[in-house]
């Protein structure tokens, strides 16, 4: 498909930059997945961790059933009220969820005992007979006041 040039002869002029920009589509499609099947699936899958396998795996049924949307549509059939449109929501839920899970890893996690001691030292009090040199010279900064 790509090695055939298509002339504007043979469609209407006013959708050439539409076909330029969907055979460009097309041909990074092809190229992206004969670098997917380079690859044995197994040999992938032991180099990933899981979450990432499961990314992967989405992505890889999203863009299937997205082609066969694509394929309805060329055949004059409504993909919305085909059964894929369904197939479709369902992987966005999955992709939703990884990503949640996601960002839950990569969220910052409060130490909840440091940040105590943390603000415990850190805070002075006037009214403590005993405190440590830091809290000392905080009282010393309040009694010049």
């Amino acid at each position: 498909m790509a090695d055939q040039s298509l002339s504007t002869e043979e469609y209407p002029t006013e959708i050439h930059e539409y076909l330029m920009a969907f055979e460009n589509s097309v041909g990074s499609v092809d190229e992206m997945l004969k670098k997917m099947m380079s690859v044995s699936r197994s040999e992938l899958l032991q180099k990933i961790e899981p979450l990432e396998q499961a990314k992967l795996d989405l992505v890889s049924a999203y863009t299937l059933n997205s082609l066969f949307w694509i394929y309805l549509t060329t055949q004059g059939i409504n993909p919305k009220e085909h059964p894929v449109k369904e197939e479709l929501e369902r992987i966005r839920g999955y992709m939703n969820r990884v990503k949640e899970i996601t960002d839950r890893k990569k969220a910052a996690r409060l130490d909840k005992g440091a940040a105590r001691r943390f603000i415990k030292h850190a805070l002075c009090d006037p009214t403590s007979e005993e405190a440590p040199p830091a809290k000392m010279d905080c009282k010393a900064k309040k009694k010049r006041k």
